[in-house]
């Protein structure tokens, strides 16, 4: 077995010398160029490749960008919705404030009327007592 080992170790160098490097350099040279071939070959395919990756990539995005505005306006609907609510309610409020006023306006006429009368029956009864003492001095 160590013979065998030692024979290989000596003619290994030799047979690879042989098989590879001591071919002509045309053959080392139309090698070279199949290699690159190959080479340029796979690149192309890697670069088709990520081409491809990049276009599902793009749909991607501009499928979560449709969904997105189609979220946006939803979302613009809902608040257009809930303001047209709002300004439904404020008018309805100042409704109840217009009335509120509206009474509170008829209640200040009332008061004044109020105190209009009372104020001339008061002046009334008073000339009416003073006229009394006048006319009859001796009654008290």
């Amino acid at each position: 077995m160590e013979e065998i080992g030692r024979y290989v170790q000596a003619n290994l160098p030799i047979w690879l010398a042989e098989s590879s490097f001591a071919e002509s350099p045309k053959l080392y040279e139309i090698e070279l160029r199949e290699r690159m071939v190959r080479l340029e070959e796979e690149l192309k395919h890697q670069r088709e490749l990520m081409k491809q990756g990049f276009e599902l990539m793009e749909r991607r995005f501009e499928a979560v960008d449709r969904r997105f505005e189609s979220l946006q306006e939803q979302m613009d609907k809902r608040f257009e919705a809930m303001q047209v609510q709002m300004d439904k309610r404020f008018d309805a409020v100042d409704k109840r404030f217009d009335v509120v006023d509206k009474r509170f306006e008829m209640i200040t006429r009332r008061i004044d009327r109020f105190m209009f009368w009372s104020f001339g029956i008061t002046v009334g009864v008073a000339t009416v007592v003073i006229a009394a003492f006048r006319v009859w001095p001796g009654s008290l």
